[in-house]
């Protein structure tokens, strides 16, 4: 698919991934429709932050993911349905699971029908490296068994599944990228990396974490979104899963010295009892193989490895650090 002619709706597009996503499919000469959340502020999220030759360039659809109608409305006219919306917090998932059926599940499903009536040309669905739960052999490939534990990664198991459902049914043009931990500017602070950056970053030298010991596949945002782009450009990807990952593992212990190291900081690691997920349900580890994405979207990792994962560190540091986007966030706050 190239991008002249070519409508994409982003869902979720007011978010961290969303909205560089959104960006960089402008940048590439697509025509872009943004689906955001509607609210009372007219608040687009980060899109609200993009410079304003982008914004000029997109069309905003507000709306909820969890409105059949709505969502049906919003892809009209659209060739391909990049596919983001969803709650992704795993702590919030432990008392508020129902809302995770309600948008993951139940919106998914939404984008799926629609893009069955509407004879849709591709759908990028999201998935989520947690879907494997604990590594059981490394690197994890796309065959590796599911394990929901968390209702967060239970309800992204349940999306995954619909999509290429409907792909087996119906012939729907799905394909689904797996992103392992993503990571960059515009990231919550519920996620670990923005959790110690902004800490650090407000003068805070005794740092409130959770587990130190799991691994994770970090990946920068900026190679995820290339990944995002590869799939809806692709020929052969559909009705494919195809993990998104750098291929490198790292304990969250090791990154936040790393971190540290970074921003010069002397620091001192704290357990917040608040912060650790109940026993069964943390994963312990996560190492993607990404060879199904090297062959099938001649994709790979820009920021790969130690030495790419600290110049991706060096990046997200120096914005998070800059005055205008520090004040978006409540460092002394637990962000569920």
């Amino acid at each position: 698919m190239k991008a002249s002619g070519k409508k994409i709706l982003v869902t979720g597009a007011d978010g961290f991934i969303g909205s560089h996503l959104t960006e960089a499919l402008v940048r590439r000469g697509y025509s872009v429709k943004a689906f955001v959340l509607y609210n009372s502020f007219n608040s687009w999220g980060w899109l609200d932050t993009l410079p304003q030759d982008i914004k000029n360039s997109l069309e905003v659809f507000t709306g909820d993911i969890r409105d059949p109608h709505g969502v049906k409305t919003a892809m009209q006219g659209c060739n391909t349905v990049l596919h983001l919306a969803a709650l992704i917090a795993i702590p919030y998932s432990y008392h508020s699971p129902d809302t995770y059926v309600d948008t993951n599940v139940k919106g998914t499903l939404n984008i799926l029908q629609a893009a069955r009536e509407l004879n849709v040309e591709k759908i990028v669905h999201t998935s989520t490296s947690e879907v494997y739960g604990t590594a059981r052999f490394v690197p994890i490939t796309e065959e590796h068994p599911l394990q929901g534990q968390s209702p967060y990664s239970a309800t992204k198991i349940g999306a995954d599944q619909l999509a290429m459902s409907f792909h087996y049914a119906f012939g729907t043009p799905v394909t689904i990228i797996r992103p392992f931990n993503t990571y960059g500017p515009r990231q919550s602070a519920r996620a670990v990396i923005p959790t110690v950056i902004t800490q650090i970053a407000s003068g805070k030298r005794k740092i409130k974490l959770g587990a130190l010991h799991p691994t994770r596949d970090f990946n920068y945002v900026v190679d995820t979104v290339r990944g995002f782009i590869a799939a809806a450009e692709s020929e052969t990807a559909i009705g494919e899963v195809i993990n998104i990952g750098s291929n490198y593992e790292i304990s969250i212990g090791e990154t936040v010295k790393l971190i540290a190291e970074v921003m010069g900081a002397d620091i001192e690691i704290v357990t917040d009892e608040i912060r650790l997920r109940p026993v069964k349900s943390e994963v312990e580890r996560l190492w993607a193989d990404n060879t199904k994405a090297r062959k099938l979207l001649t994709w790979e990792p820009l920021y790969g490895g130690k030495d790419g994962l600290k110049k991706g560190l060096l990046d997200t540091v120096a914005w998070f650090t800059k005055k205008e986007n520090l004040v978006h966030y409540k460092a002394e706050i637990y962000n569920l």
